[in-house]
């Protein structure tokens, strides 16, 4: 059996769904996805989940963390980033204001592939994500460990031929996977009982 990691581009993802018209998949079971893109001969050994908090949204803040704390309880391990503030200040008017973006993403996902193609956590990993800045990891996992190979899942409308050149294997995460890859619309936490749902906004 081949045996595969996958690692998750959180925001790649989201704004993939956003992008694509498909707000009501954004309760992703994300490790029912990865199972549901898996051949026969593959087994899924672990799923990693690489995002940022958001800032300055308490809603949206409220429902990022029930989603967190819903992947986490389906059994995947959530890395973090962090998000930089900046300033951007228009041309024509000379107004200003805030702007996050997201930060350390595609070098913990990196970070990931590399130390866990060390460690020979896996065969395959499979990364959901079109981001052009993981082409040298890939390039990498691939040169080092001939014997291992990167996959790439792309979210919706996130296709990169830069990406898929390097990768072995790709494919675009569908409205059929999505749809049946989504979390219970209640979740019961483990370790106090308390009902994560799925936030009104998402259906």
């Amino acid at each position: 059996m081949e045996k595969v990691n996958v690692y998750v581009d959180g925001f790649n993802l989201y704004f993939g769904l956003m992008e694509a018209g498909f707000e009501e998949f954004r309760w992703l079971n994300v490790k029912a996805l990865a199972q549901n893109l898996l051949k026969p001969g593959q087994v899924l050994h672990e799923v990693k989940y690489f995002t940022a908090r958001v800032a300055n949204n308490p809603d949206k803040q409220k429902r990022q963390t029930t989603y967190l704390e819903a992947l986490y309880e389906s059994g995947v391990k959530i890395y973090y980033g962090q998000y930089q503030m900046n300033s951007i200040e228009c041309r024509r008017c000379g107004n200003i204001w805030p702007d996050a973006n997201e930060k350390m993403t595609d070098v913990n996902i990196a970070t990931n592939l590399l130390v866990d193609a060390y460690k020979d956590s896996y065969d395959m990993a499979m990364l959901i994500s079109g981001d052009s800045d993981l082409v040298p990891p890939i390039k990498a996992v691939h040169e080092i460990f001939p014997n291992k190979r990167v996959f790439v899942a792309f979210p919706p409308k996130r296709h990169n031929s830069t990406v898929a050149l390097v990768a072995k294997g790709s494919l675009t995460v569908g409205r059929k996977k999505l749809a049946e890859s989504q979390l219970p619309d209640v979740i019961q936490k483990a370790a106090d009982g308390f009902l994560l749902k799925r936030p009104s906004e998402w259906k």
